[in-house]
């Protein structure tokens, strides 16, 4: 307390002698302040005071020796020096470089002493610089932001050194609340602009890394807990730096760790965030079955309540997925640490997020869930990385209609096709020593409620991901149908069946849901042809489908599970024999005129040729089993006797590349939605570091905590 004292009597002392040489403005640096007409008094911050002389133009520091080591034991006031810097003009902010850069660089070589209160206002301060600053020079093309903060001529090296204390307070002993500022003032220069490949300040970082120590926060069972989510988004915004342009070191690095213990970190953390969500979902889905017994405007309420709260939720998981992306579209080695076996542990808020405001409705809604308890896991049952993000999946790829949903569900898509197509993935997906339970939801429709199974079966990953693709495919049957999403989908499921044919790998999987879903979605494509046709081209998503019934028909009997699978395949198409002949008439009447899907329909009608040779082989010898016998209709078990009969005189063509499907690869195809996405979560990550919640009586209490250094 002494040392405080001393500092604001040294400080008054300085300002008394600068007024008396003349020195600036007497009623900028007036310590009291009129308030309106009255006569009393209002005190104004030390700090502010010496701000307002920095943006006079006015040096408070010359002469003084200790004025810099005062300063920063003073609480930075960030709210008034961004405000500040967003009143100046151009030629005003122009005329104070020297004074920005100053004050700069002396944040900076703070950073070098080890006091935690000079080192959270210094944090601080550069953070409401680099804030205000860049907020003000964006507006104004005409300045460049590196010479307004840093200066050209020392930026390297101020730079080099500002980096270097970063990484000694990621790696050293300090306290947690002091890291989490390092973390936050690492978001705040990723997230100055909205496309964060024209924020030059970010070239700085690349040259000077701080990735070896978000590695090591990531490996660290303790650090991570807290800093995990922070770490991973400050790497996942570096990664994304002119990706697409220039060599970006964090790509090359990330793309090449090997380091299970940080793998595992990352995949621990990205866990978390989506349990979280998922343990919320479940509660709020409670939450409306019980609302019955609460009054209508409760409960109108309290859904109103949960869709906002799910919104954002669901926005903020953007960033979380993008990592996870990033992690599996580089890494070949994260694959392990997504697919790693562990038991499941309460999922909780990270410590570093603020704890939610309960409301009157939401103790009301903690009070019905009392007495209507949500399924919980069983402890000893394993689960991963790859079953939590299939039970999101779920979640998110409901309801596709709001953009912050569709764009979610894009990338949860995206994330999938990249799984589906890595061989390694693939086999552990379909390796039946390691089956899991998955807990899929499934949205409410008019000819059934929504469903949630409290203990699904154990059964290879492999599994789930072909019923979450069915469940999309058979709940998005509208006339707003999300197309792009379709093609995903199916994408998804030609690449699993790929690399069953491959590898002779034979699921025990009903493949009769899947069929069924195939022929409901050509049936919707066909009743509203005329809409659809207009929006994308529908011989496209219709030949896809086709094509994966040509694999089963091809190549059935190397995955299949058994003989009676085979038979079955046939039969789904002999009794569905209608949905393939309007589609082969609608595909023909497009080959005879000139409009754009004029080849996309000619290929179609290629595509379908054996589907048609199998109808047109079995159906009459159907019909003829049925007349021999005096029957008017035939249970499966009759036609599938026909069929087994017949098989030696039907003749099929082999088709070409059935087994082949284009990689995927992010640029051109999804550049410009990750472009969008990476904008949408760096304006998102620069709301959230808007104000930072860490002050130094934090970081102090940490301080007095911790051991002494031996």
């Amino acid at each position: 307390m002494g040392a405080c004292c001393h500092v604001f009597v040294n400080i008054s002392d300085h300002y008394k002698m600068s007024q008396e040489s003349g020195q600036g403005d007497k009623k900028g640096h007036s310590v009291l302040l009129r308030k309106g007409s009255s006569s009393k008094m209002a005190l104004k911050e030390k700090i502010v005071i010496i701000y307002e002389a920095f943006f006079q133009g006015e040096d408070p520091s010359a002469g003084n020796p200790n004025f810099w080591d005062e300063f920063f034991l003073l609480k930075a006031n960030t709210v008034f020096l961004e405000s500040e810097c967003e009143k100046l003009s151009g030629e005003a902010l122009a005329s104070l470089k020297d004074n920005f850069n100053l004050m700069f660089l002396k944040a900076v070589e703070t950073l070098k002493q080890d006091n935690p209160i000079r080192t959270a206002n210094a944090i601080h301060t550069l953070c409401a610089l680099v804030r205000g600053i860049c907020k003000k020079t964006l507006k104004d093309s005409g300045f460049d932001v590196i010479n307004i903060i840093i200066g050209f001529d020392s930026a390297e090296a101020v730079i080099q050194s500002l980096i270097e204390s970063v990484n000694r307070f990621l790696n050293g002993d300090y306290p947690i609340a002091l890291k989490q500022l390092i973390l936050k003032f690492l978001l705040v220069l990723a997230s100055v602009t909205d496309n964060i490949s024209q924020n030059t300040l970010l070239e700085y970082i690349l040259i000077n890394s701080v990735y070896e120590s978000l590695v090591q926060i990531l490996a660290n069972p303790v650090s991570r807990q807290t800093l995990g989510v922070d770490a991973i988004l400050v790497l996942t915004l570096l990664v994304q730096y002119r990706k697409y342009e220039s060599a970006n070191p964090y790509i090359v690095k990330l793309s090449i760790l090997d380091d299970e213990l940080a793998l595992t970190g990352y995949a621990e953390v990205v866990s978390v965030a989506l349990s979280d969500f998922n343990r919320d979902y479940k509660i709020r889905n409670s939450e409306q079955q019980t609302g019955w017994f609460s009054t209508l405007a409760s409960m109108v309420g309290n859904m109103f309540v949960a869709e906002e709260k799910e919104m954002a939720a669901v926005r903020a998981n953007d960033s979380v997925l993008l990592a996870l992306y990033e992690a599996i579209h580089l890494n070949r080695n994260f694959i392990t640490a997504l697919t790693h076996a562990h038991a499941p542990s309460i999922p909780s808020t990270p410590p570093s997020s603020p704890a939610p405001d309960t409301s009157p409705v939401e103790d009301k809604q903690v009070n019905q869930l009392e007495n209507f308890p949500t399924p919980i896991e069983p402890a000893h049952q394993p689960t991963n990385l790859l079953v939590t993000f299939l039970e999101y999946s779920s979640v998110v790829t409901q309801d596709t209609k709001e953009a912050t949903r569709y764009n979610n569900a894009r990338l949860c898509l995206i994330i999938l096709t990249c799984i589906a197509e890595d061989q390694y993935a693939n086999s552990l997906m379909h390796d039946i020593n390691m089956n899991f339970r998955v807990h899929l939801h499934r949205m409410p429709m008019r000819h059934r409620k929504a469903k949630f199974e409290a203990s699904p079966p154990s059964r290879p990953l492999a599994c789930a991901l072909l019923d979450l693709m069915v469940e999309f495919i058979m709940s998005h049957l509208m006339k707003t149908m999300p197309l792009e999403l379709y093609i995903r989908c199916l994408g998804i499921c030609h690449r699993v069946l790929c690399y069953q044919k491959k590898c002779r790998v034979r699921l025990q999987y009903p493949w009769k849901n899947l069929w069924t879903a195939l022929i409901n979605l050509l049936k919707f494509i066909l009743s509203h042809e005329n809409h659809l046709v207009k929006r994308a081209n529908i011989f496209h998503i219709c030949s896809k489908i086709v094509n994966i019934f040509n694999l089963f028909i091809t190549y059935g009997d190397t995955f299949l599970p058994n003989p009676n699978s085979y038979d079955e395949l046939y039969y789904e198409i002999i009794r569905m024999h209608q949905v393939f002949d309007n589609l082969y008439s609608m595909a023909l009447r497009y080959t005879t005129s000139e409009g754009e899907h004029k080849e996309s329909a000619a290929r179609l009608t290629n595509h379908l040729i054996n589907v048609r040779a199998i109808v047109n082989h079995f159906t009459p010898k159907v019909d003829s089993w049925a007349a021999n016998n005096h029957l008017s209709s035939l249970t499966e078990e009759q036609v599938l006797e026909v069929v087994r009969g017949s098989y030696d005189t039907l003749t099929l063509k082999l088709q070409d590349s059935l087994d082949q499907f284009e990689r995927y690869t992010e640029k051109p195809n999804e550049a410009s939605f990750f472009t969008q996405l990476v904008r949408s979560i760096t304006i998102d990550v620069r709301k959230s570091v808007s104000e930072i919640n860490i002050d130094q009586q934090t970081i102090l209490q940490e301080v007095s905590t911790m051991p002494p250094t031996p």
